[in-house]
């Protein structure tokens, strides 16, 4: 897996009285909204974390939503869910340059980690999928094998790469950097892939989740599972107790960010169309009654039976 480092203890701390959860809202310019589900599912501990979060920077409205999986303990997962998006945002140029800005808080997160811990116990770590709305801008960042998923026109679109150690490339890249490979379940690196999508009429909703969702569901039978659903908490949900019902094995979150900035545009078009056209069926009735009274009139003598 790929995930940002982490220092803590391997123990895990269960939860006995966790069960699932699941909220919502609304963005205050009304161009988005949002829901959430999380569960431990199947397992006695919870290691996953989400975060979904509505800022004013720089005069600017922007989402920030995320999911965060923990391995060898919760806490690297609390971590980021309570750090990772309060160092982008006060990061001088998170709306000049948002790229950047993700990379170096991600970074600077998992450093602080580090620091906080004294570089103890690297066996534990979490993976951090997040997006970032910004204006008409959609930044996906991925550590670590959560993933991101698009509606797009109707089709299911993948905007992340899981990030495995099984996989050649992953390996090497953490070989590189010093790290070791054992098992699935080993420390990595922090440093995001980032995916940029525009928010335009044929986006129409964003799945974050957690292994625990696609482990057991495909990316289009979850898009195709939650299209007809209004609302993303209930989407969300669906998700969620489908990945249970197939049998996941592990704990279980979903996020789902539904663009509506378009709708309003879209309702707001058919209405004007609507408009239009009755006042051109208006306009020919008019001049219809225009025409018929501007005819002159037959003489009478042509109006007369014959005699």
């Amino acid at each position: 897996m790929g995930y940002l480092n982490s220092v803590l203890s391997s123990s895990s701390q269960v939860y006995a009285d966790d069960a699932p959860v699941s909220g919502g809202g609304l963005s205050q310019n009304g161009k988005f909204s949002y829901g959430y589900a999380s569960s431990p599912g199947k397992r006695s501990s919870m290691e996953d974390f989400y975060e979904t979060r509505i800022d004013g920077v720089d005069g600017e409205i922007v989402g920030l939503f995320g999911v965060f999986d923990g391995h060898g303990g919760a806490r690297a997962a609390e971590y980021v869910k309570h750090n990772l998006f309060s160092n982008l945002i006060k990061h001088p140029k998170f709306i000049s340059d948002t790229k950047s800005a993700i990379v170096d808080a991600y970074n600077h997160t998992d450093t602080e980690l580090l620091k906080s811990e004294n570089n103890q116990n690297r066996d534990a770590g979490s993976t951090a999928s997040t997006a970032i709305l910004v204006g008409d801008r959609l930044l996906v960042a991925n550590v670590g094998d959560s993933r991101a998923v698009i509606c797009r026109g109707g089709n299911a679109i993948a905007v992340s790469r899981d990030h495995k150690p099984d996989q050649s490339d992953e390996r090497q890249r953490i070989e590189d950097a010093g790290g070791f490979v054992m098992l699935l379940k080993q420390y990595v690196v922090a440093d995001p892939e980032i995916q940029e999508e525009k928010v335009d009429r044929s986006l129409e909703f964003l799945i974050l989740a957690s292994d625990g969702l696609w482990d057991v569901v495909t990316n289009e039978e979850a898009v195709e599972m939650i299209k007809p659903i209004t609302d993303p908490e209930q989407a969300a949900k669906r998700l969620l107790q489908e990945a249970y019902q197939r049998g996941s094995a592990d704990n279980i979150t979903c996020v789902v960010v539904h663009f509506l900035g378009n709708q309003g545009a879209t309702s707001h078009g058919g209405s004007v169309c609507g408009l239009t056209l009755v006042f051109v069926l208006l306009l020919i009735a008019s001049l219809f009654r225009l025409c018929s009274a501007a005819r002159p009139k037959p003489p009478l003598a042509l109006s007369r039976p014959r005699s």
